[in-house]
């Protein structure tokens, strides 16, 4: 085949008129087409509610701020289909597990709260009251409080999730495993150390003012539409977008906007990217060291010495590292020539105001953490955070999971926050770190943490190493699912088990004080309000705060004391223990508890009033450094020699030498009609893949190699050292353009590939961009 055949599939550029029909037919589809078209007009809207879908800031211009993958994650939500009674007395949870992602949540909302009934395999509904004292009876019994896991979605609100946190630590544990120990943990972890704050610095009129940005291991065209308007105006305003991705998407190549009629009727569209590059996966640390290395070697003169002296410290060091380093290793480890990065570098050096922005394409392998400090390195050389139009921007996956994050959803909490609770509360907190996501599923696989409590998502399609994770589940005594839709996570079921129907963010929160507004964080630390307008699709189902609310009331009811930590003396102040119910009833009080404790916060309602929220100040856009020097930190990290341990090496290079066969990197990733782990449907429109998920993308001339022929059905295999076969089959090829022995293929159907043990260094985030595995023909 030629180029032309090879990669004929793909568009010739994204968004456009097959946005606008692909958006009507979601509405179509969700059989609420008026409803429908009046939320996506309140969509991110001051007064409205915001997005289910990404964490992508809210523009103030314009009428529409909604994109195709908001208007699909929105219709998805608000569907006239219902998981009833009558549906759950249809089927088996035996029946229901043969079932696949799409059609588990296609069947619609959950309506009723119900439990697992053993002697059926059926789920039976039972009364509100009843699964909060099932819930309560468990955690009293427990013999440690460090027996229960609280997993969170991005997807929750400030105000449920800083009850949710409140809770755990008044019960006696730490164990918040969520969402982000799997996707931008890395960041946080990078960035704490390197400048004191674990998110960016920039704000979304930042983009508008940026001469160049660097767009690092993301596709915003599927995973944040909307930062493809932000990229559009600043290509349009002649801002030098450079790419560096392992797949040539055509979001990054051409754009035309929905919201611009000539792009949208005329077939016009707007060129994104004015450089594009494919490093090998896991070759990013390298490319960005090659960058520093040529900027020090040939353009010194964009080197801030001023900024270096008086706000960083281990420069000297940091450039005896780049000298250290040499160019044969950084071409072979990148896969892209010492020429490329030159061009690179040129394009960051000779522009005033640069922003480097990215996402799980480089969170996700063994040295996430030291790219990302190479990356802040490259910025703190140049001056470039703390000024108008340049910064650090990690893109946070689902809408609020950096909100989570704020108000504590953190198995390691800092003592300072730990201390405000302690002192507002009269109440002893936990000192102990507790579970992150891989800690959590070992100890619930060991049977050493017994309940798991959900609140939203899930974990067990978002998880790595699939059959593991599903049998740590089904280890529990009781699993607990706070859910708007059916998923896989319901069906792994131990001793017991219940299903409780929430809210979606779209739909009218009534409590005793009248309608609730919660709040939400964005990434760009906005934090706004968001009010639902329409109604739910059941009375029974509740909001998250008022679950979370009578989950702990429930418990602190109970006379049993056993598991829950002492008050701090005898004589605590009683007013200050939380009335759970009476902040259900107004979430304003909740909002209060946070202004009291969490800084950044103060006059939190007082500030909400203002239309789009307010922003949480950033210390190192404000150019001070919360680290322990004071000073934003140089890291001095030796350039990885490979993407796995030593271990794994050996043993790859054993198999790839006896059987003298080809080992591949695999990397997971979304599909267009996917937001996370919820698939919208079988179609992936940007690639050119029509009615299958069940696809590898391969190099046209590694298949040749090989033998195979595009469309040929193979074997995908991963490798790793505790010697379990984790295989999948029936793999359909597709020829595309992505470097030499670099594969890529949709998650969750490759999650069982992942191994449990495969996480980054210091981040504990799952490997799911850098797989050694083997492909065979069936």
């Amino acid at each position: 085949m030629d180029n032309k055949q090879k990669f004929s599939r793909k568009p010739k550029r994204a968004g456009g008129i097959d946005s606008v029909t692909s958006t009507f037919k979601q509405l179509v589809n969700s059989g609420r087409v008026k409803t429908n078209i009046k939320n996506l007009l309140k969509a991110n809207k001051s007064g409205g509610f915001d997005c289910p879908g990404c964490a992508w800031g809210d523009s103030n211009e314009g009428h529409i701020h909604f994109c195709e993958n908001g208007a699909k994650a929105i219709a998805w939500e608000s569907t006239d289909r219902q998981v009833n009674v009558d549906f759950f007395d249809k089927y088996t949870v035996t029946k229901l597990k043969q079932q696949s992602h799409h059609w588990l949540e296609y069947q619609g909302r959950l309506t009723s709260p119900m439990r697992y009934n053993a002697s059926t395999d059926k789920y039976c509904k039972v009364s509100w009251q009843e699964s909060f004292s099932l819930i309560a009876k468990h955690l009293q019994t427990l013999e440690s409080p460090n027996q229960v896991e609280f997993y969170t979605s991005g997807r929750a609100s400030n105000e449920a999730s800083y009850l949710y946190q409140l809770f755990g630590r008044m019960f006696g544990t730490n164990n918040f495993p969520d969402c982000s120990n799997m996707c931008h943990e890395a960041s946080g972890v990078a960035l704490n150390q390197s400048i004191g704050v674990g998110k960016g610095t920039v704000v979304l009129e930042d983009f508008y003012q940026a001469d160049a940005i660097f767009v690092y291991g993301q596709n915003p065209g599927s995973n944040h539409p909307r930062m493809m308007n932000a990229l559009r105006k600043a290509a349009k305003g002649h801002c030098k977008i450079v790419s560096i991705n392992n797949l040539q998407e055509v979001a990054l190549e051409k754009f035309a906007s929905p919201q611009q009629p000539l792009e949208l009727l005329a077939g016009q569209s707007t060129t994104i990217s004015h450089k594009y590059y494919k490093p090998k996966l896991g070759g990013d640390f390298a490319f960005i060291r090659g960058i520093a290395k040529t900027i020090v070697a040939d353009f010194t003169t964009s080197i801030n010495q001023n900024f270096i002296d008086e706000h960083t410290q281990g420069f000297t060091n940091y450039i005896a590292r780049l000298e250290a380093t040499s160019w044969e290793e950084i071409e072979q480890q990148s896969g892209v020539s010492k020429e490329d990065i030159f061009d690179a570098a040129k394009v960051m050096a000779n522009s005033k105001r640069v922003i480097s922005t990215w996402a799980m394409g480089i969170t996700q392998h063994k040295h996430s953490v030291g790219t990302i400090q190479e990356l802040t390195n490259l910025h703190l050389m140049l001056g470039q955070v703390g000024k108008k139009g340049a910064g650090i921007s990690p893109v946070r996956g689902h809408s609020n999971v950096q909100g989570n994050r704020t108000m504590g959803i953190n198995e390691q909490p800092s003592d300072d926050f730990l201390n405000r609770l302690e002192t507002y509360f009269e109440h002893a907190m936990p000192r102990e770190a507790g579970h992150n996501v891989q800690a959590a599923l070992k100890a619930l696989h060991e049977k050493t943490s017994k309940v798991l409590i959900c609140l939203g998502g899930n974990l067990a399609a978002a998880a790595p190493d699939t059959h593991f994770t599903e049998n740590a589940m089904c280890q529990s005594l009781l699993n607990v699912q706070i859910s708007t839709k059916l998923n896989r996570s319901h069906l792994m079921i131990g001793e017991d088990a219940l299903i409780l129907p929430c809210l979606g963010r779209t739909e009218i929160d009534q409590q005793a004080t009248g309608e609730q507004a919660i709040t939400v964080e964005d990434t760009f630390s906005m934090v706004h309000s968001s009010r639902g307008t329409s109604q739910a699709p059941s009375i029974e189902c509740l909001s998250e705060t008022d679950i979370v609310a009578r989950i702990a009331q429930a418990t602190f009811d109970l006379t049993s004391t056993k598991g829950v930590r002492p008050a701090v003396d005898a004589n605590t102040n009683k007013d200050k223990k939380p009335d759970w119910l009476a902040l259900r009833d107004d979430y304003s009080k909740i909002r209060e508890l946070i202004a009291n404790t969490i800084v950044g916060f103060e006059d939190f309602n007082q500030r909400l009033e203002k239309p789009f929220g307010f922003h949480l100040s950033n210390a190192a856009a404000n150019l001070q450094w919360n680290t322990p020097s004071q000073k934003a930190i140089f890291s001095n990290t030796v350039l990885p020699t490979s993407l796995y341990s030593p271990g794994i090496d050996k043993m790859l290079n054993e198999i790839s030498s006896s059987n003298k066969r080809t080992i591949f990197t695999l990397q997971t990733l979304r599909s267009h009609d996917q937001y996370n782990t919820t698939i919208y449907g079988h179609d992936d429109r940007y690639r050119g893949i029509k009615n299958n998920r069940h696809v590898i993308f391969m190099n046209p001339k590694d298949a040749q190699k090989m033998g195979f022929v595009d469309g040929q059905s193979v074997n995908i295999e991963s490798l790793w050292e505790d010697n379990i076969s984790r295989k999948l089959s029936g793999f359909c090829i597709v020829f595309y353009d992505i470097p030499r022995e670099n594969l890529a293929a949709y998650y969750p159907e490759t999650n069982p590939l992942v191994p449990i043990d495969s996480v980054g260094d210091d981040s504990f985030t799952p490997t799911s961009k850098s797989i050694p595995v083997i492909v065979s023909a069936i």
